[in-house]
């Protein structure tokens, strides 16, 4: 989505980015981006929280009309509902690191299938 925003900034249609991951997008330099401290797939809030997410949206849209320099960024003082999610977020330790490793062997091999059949991309494989 970064660099799909760069590209519709750069023949003139204004975009912004509401999401979580702060060095990702400010990495890829997008125009506006408004960071939430939220987990991964939840950018405008918690889910069914319609005040918070609407609270978000109008600092977007305020986003889009103030900000006066490109790769401006924005956070928003929302925080989600608990931190428990932050214990278990990209863990890897002896509790699952043989499951990972299985996960990776699996989607290399369905890459390797998918590379001989002549695929250009790789098929999504389920994490169940």
């Amino acid at each position: 989505m970064s660099l799909l925003a760069r590209h519709l900034e750069s023949n003139g249609i204004i975009t912004l980015i509401i999401g979580s991951a702060i060095d990702i997008v400010e990495h890829c330099g997008v125009p506006r981006y408004l960071h939430n401290d939220f987990p991964l797939g939840n950018p405008c809030g918690i889910p069914y929280d319609e005040a918070m997410q609407l609270e978000i949206v109008r600092q977007a849209l305020a986003l889009i009309e103030n900000s006066e320099q490109a790769r401006t960024t924005e956070r928003t003082l929302f925080r989600w509902k608990n931190d428990i999610w932050r214990e278990d977020y990209a863990l890897i330790d002896d509790s699952n690191r043989e499951e990972l490793q299985q996960r990776g062997e699996r989607r290399r091999k369905q890459q390797t299938t998918d590379k001989a059949a002549g695929n250009s991309r790789a098929a999504m494989i389920s994490d169940t």
